[in-house]
Parts: C-alpha cells; sequence; structure tokens
C-alpha cells in the first residue's frame, strides 16, 4: 500500500508502507495506564506482560478508507499519532486504530489485526517539530446518527513520544515502517461503538491532519 501525504508547506510526499507497529499501554503517566490495564482486566481483556507493548501487524492494515467494514457492532477506533518511516527521514501523522473489542478480550492483537489502522491526509517532517510535539492537540468525535460527540481530548504530552520509540526499536524502524502512538483516555459516558469517526492532530499554528470515516455493519454469516 502506498499513501501520499501533504507536508504543511504544500509539498507531498508517498510512502509505501512495508510493516505496521501498534503500540499499546503507552501513556507517559504510568499510574493512570496501570489503572487503565486494571479496568480492561475487569472486562476479560488480557494485561500484557510489559508496558509499555508492541504488536506486529500485517502491513496490508495500513490504509485510508472512508467507509470501514465490520462484523458486528462492538468495534470503535482509537485517536493516535503515527511515524511513518521514508528511506530520508520520518514523517509525523495522525492515526486511528480502530480495534474488534469484541474480540480483543481473546487476545489484544487479535483484535488489532482484525480492522485497520486509519492514517491522515497531512504529515509533518519529525525533525523540524519535535521540540513542540507536546503543545500538539489529539483529539477525535464519534457519529451516532446526525449526532457528533468529543469522545476524545487530549495532547501528546500525555503519550510517550517518537524518541522513546526511535530509541527502543534503532534498526526495526526500516523505511516503510509505521509505528501507531497507542491512544489517550476516552471521555466517560461516551458510547464509542459509534456510526463514524473523526480524528484531528492539530499543531500550535493550526495546521491539522485529520481522518474521517463511516462504519459500516456486514449482514450476518450464513451459518
Amino acid at each position: 500500500m502506498s499513501l501520499q501525504f501533504t507536508l504543511p508547506d504544500g509539498s507531498e510526499r508517498t510512502i509505501t508502507v512495508r510493516y505496521a507497529l501498534n503500540a499499546g499501554y503507552a501513556g507517559r503517566d504510568t499510574q493512570q495506564v496501570q489503572h487503565h490495564v486494571d479496568e480492561l482486566a475487569e472486562l476479560g481483556v488480557p494485561a500484557p506482560s510489559r508496558i509499555p507493548t508492541l504488536y506486529p501487524l500485517s502491513a496490508s492494515l495500513v490504509s485510508r478508507p472512508e467507509v470501514v467494514q465490520v462484523p458486528h457492532a462492538k468495534t470503535s477506533g482509537e485517536a493516535e499519532w503515527a511515524l511513518v518511516v521514508g528511506e530520508d527521514d520520518v514523517l509525523l501523522t495522525v492515526a486511528c486504530d480502530h480495534t474488534d473489542r469484541a474480540l480483543e478480550v481473546h487476545g489484544v492483537a487479535w483484535s488489532k489485526q482484525s480492522a485497520p489502522d486509519l492514517l491522515g491526509d497531512v504529515a509533518w517532517p519529525l525533525s523540524e517539530i519535535e521540540h513542540e510535539l507536546d503543545q500538539f492537540t489529539l483529539k477525535a468525535w464519534v457519529r451516532h446518527g446526525d449526532t457528533e460527540t468529543l469522545i476524545q481530548d487530549g495532547t501528546l504530552a500525555q503519550l510517550l513520544p517518537p524518541s522513546y520509540w526511535i530509541k527502543e526499536l534503532g534498526d526495526r524502524l526500516v523505511p516503510g515502517t509505521v509505528l501507531l502512538s497507542g491512544t489517550i483516555p476516552m471521555i466517560a459516558g461516551v458510547d464509542q461503538f459509534a456510526d463514524g469517526w473523526r480524528v484531528e492532530l492539530a499543531d500550535p499554528r493550526n495546521v491539522v491532519s485529520r481522518i474521517v470515516y463511516n462504519v459500516e455493519r456486514l449482514a450476518p454469516a450464513w451459518d
């Protein structure tokens, strides 16, 4: 899969995706991360063997669809950032990790393999914005019918920075690798099982990278 990104200066960059990695439990606040692990355990989601964790996925999951087709009603997105490794540099863009929540209780890696990792339209050269990443805002909205509701609202200061993963992964970040960051908390009381998602990453100058997609539930299997 080759994806085209628009840079803030108006130029365009095309990168062919070869590998996909999804980080998990990657918040900077370790107490909050542990609380999240405990909450998921109560729902039957197995705890990771280490924190943060990393899930290698099929590169075919990285895409930019307008519609995500799902087998049932219990799937949802997650607002994230993504590193996209080029031949000579690294780009940063917005991402949404759509996940099967029903399958998640049987294995987080399985749940992530069942739905796409969506990437945004705009990307920043990481070297140009690394000093101000904590000021980037990350937001997501869910749509139920004609009503859109904010479900995630934070900054990149809540997540481990790209520099952490670049140091930890080293030579694994070969050209064509896409790394998703893990997500920020969802707002309590908002229904994540929605008809559509919108995710936006914005820099301090209000340059925005966005993802917008609908969720379509497939017909039941004939069994």
